[in-house]
């Protein structure tokens, strides 16, 4: 039986590129994303489409129903994001603060509250969220990203120690500078392997922890950003 794998935030990018990916693998697909690059591309790998935002469970609601209506489970769900507030750490507000969360936290969390009792049903799941290099060693360039996505890092140990009973495992990938933004000599030189990464190589770990090889893997921040972060 063919795995089914849920992407949000999807249309483009990273996500976009794991969803060609595990389709090429055989999986069923299952894509939202809020411009309508998602259920474009989904329509092509012919799967289910949707266009609606992770900032509103309305419409994440609608999403799960639709794939789980479609194929009747979802094996793996992939959570990307967009972009946050940025600017000086004292110089943004409150409301700016807010829509960060909104972007980098509450987009998985959602999610994960509606796919898991179906998950818990099936005994059997992966989660897996596109987070950023700078969740353990903060950015000044990217404020609302490292406070939110450290906050992530602790959500989903708390969620993998409590769910593992249930088979459903749940990881973090940490993203370093990656070839769907424009490169910047100066983020470059910083990058030990001395480039920018490749989406391809970004989707090879979706793969891994979606597979039956990466079944033993949960509660993890994976680093795949070329060396860029320090600390051991």
């Amino acid at each position: 039986m063919k795995k089914i794998a849920a992407f949000i935030a999807s249309g483009s990018g990273m996500g976009a590129d794991a969803a060609k990916h595990l389709s090429s693998k055989g999986y069923e697909i299952g894509i939202m994303s809020s411009s309508g690059k998602g259920e474009e591309l989904a329509k092509k790998l012919n799967g289910v489409g949707f266009t609606g935002s992770n900032l509103s469970t309305k419409d994440i609601e609608n999403f799960i129903n639709k794939v789980s209506s479609k194929f009747g489970k979802i094996d793996v769900l992939v959570n990307s994001a967009g972009h946050g507030p940025k600017g000086e750490i004292l110089e943004i507000s409150d409301d700016e603060w807010i829509s960060g969360m909104e972007v980098y936290f509450l987009n998985v969390v959602r999610p994960i509250r509606l796919v898991t009792p179906i998950m818990q049903k099936q005994k059997n799941g992966s989660i897996i969220n596109i987070s950023t290099f700078a969740t353990f060693e903060p950015e000044s360039a990217f404020p609302t990203s490292g406070v939110f996505r450290a906050g992530l890092a602790s959500f989903i140990k708390l969620y993998s120690n409590k769910y593992a009973k249930d088979n459903i495992r749940i990881n973090n990938i940490l993203p370093g500078f990656i070839d769907s933004l424009p490169e910047k000599e100066i983020f470059k030189k910083r990058i030990p392997l001395q480039r920018y990464g490749k989406v391809s190589e970004i989707s090879a770990v979706v793969e891994l922890l979606a597979s039956e090889g990466g079944s033993y893997i949960t509660g993890q921040n994976i680093r795949v950003d070329g060396g860029i972060t320090k600390s051991v």
